[in-house]
């Protein structure tokens, strides 16, 4: 599969009078693992959603091999929402409905309305739901009720989800905000696997900075919705982190202060 730049070009949104993203112009590599970083309201999850077109950007635009994704419709984003899968803090999981069938759920994309309806799924599309569970080592839970899960286990299941997708970027949106330590490190474990094994380029929004250090080769800070900050963690100095985060008391966003940091259970 040939392997294309993210490419944001003074990207902007505003909401009435707020901007939660103004001016962000950003290129990533293929198969880069990059964090963005900052407080609550920085203009995090709007950029993400920009990037998957669940927003449409007030200017600017995201290019990516050559498409500008700004100007996709019908078919077109369906297709870039396929290729480029989200992952949530909440896990919008069904939760009457069984663990492999909340993953075929990223299958549908690939339907057309009549299928989509009716969820059939084909034995090659259970396969691949299998294989995306076993990976993360979820498969003895295939046929129970999703509702059933822990919070980890069930971000893990979101993250299955995305995988049938055979998304070429994924997006991560606070996907550990509500875990326990433990289950978020299984959980970034599990993200920097999948940038590592199968070159998908990773983008995360996170709210802790050990955990950006500990995972990310690249870190992206905002603040206010722009771009204050762009390289890696040996460069996130104690200075950088202030401008970030504005100042104040910033034990909340660093582990190592009031809780045990987030650490690969392997090396990244």
């Amino acid at each position: 599969m040939e392997k294309h730049n993210l490419t944001l070009s003074g990207l902007g949104r505003s909401f009435g009078s707020t901007r939660a993203v103004d001016g962000v112009s950003l290129d990533i590599g293929p198969g880069e693992f990059v964090g963005i970083i900052g407080r609550s309201g920085a203009g995090k999850s709007t950029l993400l959603r920009l990037v998957n077109r669940l927003v449409d950007p007030t200017e600017g635009k995201v290019v990516f091999g050559g498409q500008d994704v700004t100007a996709l419709k019908g078919r077109s984003l369906r297709e870039w929402r396929r290729q480029c899968a989200m992952i949530f803090q909440q896990f919008n999981l069904i939760d009457r409905l069984d663990v492999l069938t909340n993953v075929l759920v990223g299958r549908l994309a690939s339907h057309g309305f009549a299928s989509s309806m009716a969820m059939h799924f084909t034995d090659g599309e259970r396969a691949l739901a299998i294989r995306a569970l076993d990976r993360l080592d979820l498969a003895p839970q295939a046929l129970q009720k999703a509702g059933t899960l822990s919070g980890g286990q069930q971000q893990r299941v979101a993250i299955a989800r995305a995988l049938v997708q055979n998304p070429r970027i994924l997006l991560a949106d606070e996907p550990i905000a509500s875990l326990d330590p433990g289950n978020a490190t299984r959980v970034m474990d599990a993200l920097r696997s999948i940038n590592n094994e199968d070159g998908i380029t990773v983008l995360v929004n996170l709210h802790t900075l050990d955990t950006a250090r500990a995972y990310c080769d690249r870190i992206i800070g905002m603040r206010a919705g722009r771009v204050i900050f762009d390289g890696s963690a040996r460069d996130l100095s104690s200075d950088v982190v202030r401008d970030i985060y504005g100042g104040g008391d910033l034990s909340e966003f660093n582990e190592s202060v009031t809780s045990t940091a987030i650490r690969p259970a392997v090396p990244a």
